[in-house]
C-alpha cells in the first residue's frame, strides 16, 4: 500500500514516521509513505499557498491552485481532506482505507481550504472529532497509524485485531499481566483459573458493561441492532 500526505509542514512527520511499527512496516515493504511538501507548488516568487477569504473575515484560506497541482501528481489515489465538516473518523473508515491501493491525505491549515478543493478535487472529507486544531497533520498521523496496523505483516499477532475495541460495536475488556497481585490490587480470579469458557464469558460481560457505562452512545447502537434481530 502507498500513503501520500500533502502538507505545508513536512517536518511534522519526520519523527513519528520513523518510530515503532510504522517504521518497521516501511522497512519491510508493507507500506510506502511519502510526505509531499506543498510549498514548491505555491504561486509566484514567494510560493504563496494562502490568501484572504472572499467576503471578508478573519484568517487565511489555503488556495486551490497549489493543491490542484499537488493532487495532479498523485493520480489514481483515494483523496481525503481533513476538515471540521467531514464525516467522523471511525474504525470502519480505517478498515475501508486499509483496502485502498493508494491513499492521499490532504492536511488543511489556517481558516480552512478553498471550497473548490473539496467540491472538485477530493473524494471525501474526514474529521478527527468535534474540536478544532491548528491543521490536519495530527489527523493524518492518526489515520496512518490506524491504517498501517491493519495491513498484513505489521502486527505480530493478527488475531488481536479481531477482538479489539469497536470491532463488534463494543469497547474492549480490561487486560492484565504479571504480577497477579500488586500492592492490594489483584487480577480478577477468573483470568487465573485456566477455564477458557469462564474467561470468554467474563470478557464478553466486561465488554458489554464497559460500553454501557462509558459509551452509552455506542451501547444504544448495539442494543438497536439486537432489537432488529
Amino acid at each position: 500500500m502507498r500513503i501520500s500526505v500533502i502538507t505545508m509542514f513536512p517536518e511534522f512527520f519526520a519523527s513519528p514516521l520513523g518510530t515503532s511499527l510504522v517504521k518497521r512496516a516501511q522497512a519491510d515493504g508493507v507500506v510506502e509513505i511519502d510526505v509531499v511538501d506543498l510549498r514548491p507548488y505555491g504561486l509566484g516568487p514567494h510560493q504563496q499557498l494562502d490568501d484572504s477569504p472572499f467576503g471578508g473575515g478573519a484568517g487565511l484560506v489555503m488556495m486551490v491552485e497549489p493543491l490542484d497541482a499537488a493532487l495532479a501528481d498523485l493520480p489514481g489515489s483515494r483523496k481525503v481532506l481533513f476538515s471540521a465538516a467531514g464525516a467522523p473518523l471511525t474504525q470502519s473508515t480505517l478498515d475501508r482505507f486499509a483496502e485502498v491501493e493508494h491513499l492521499t491525505l490532504v492536511c488543511g491549515r489556517y481558516e480552512g481550504v478553498d471550497g473548490r478543493v473539496a467540491e472538485h478535487l477530493i473524494d471525501e472529507e474526514v474529521s478527527l472529532g468535534d474540536f478544532v486544531m491548528l491543521g490536519g497533520e495530527v489527523a493524518a498521523l492518526a489515520v496512518i497509524e490506524g491504517v498501517v496496523r491493519l495491513l498484513p505483516g505489521t502486527v505480530g499477532n493478527p488475531e488481536s485485531i479481531r477482538h479489539e475495541s469497536y470491532r463488534d460495536g463494543l469497547l474492549e475488556e480490561p487486560h492484565f499481566t504479571r504480577p497477579a497481585r500488586y500492592r492490594d490490587w489483584e487480577v480478577p480470579e477468573v483470568l487465573l483459573s485456566g477455564d477458557h469458557g469462564r474467561v470468554a464469558e467474563w470478557r464478553a460481560e466486561q465488554r458489554a458493561e464497559r460500553t454501557r457505562l462509558r459509551r452509552p452512545d455506542l451501547w444504544r447502537k448495539v442494543a438497536e441492532g439486537f432489537d432488529k434481530h
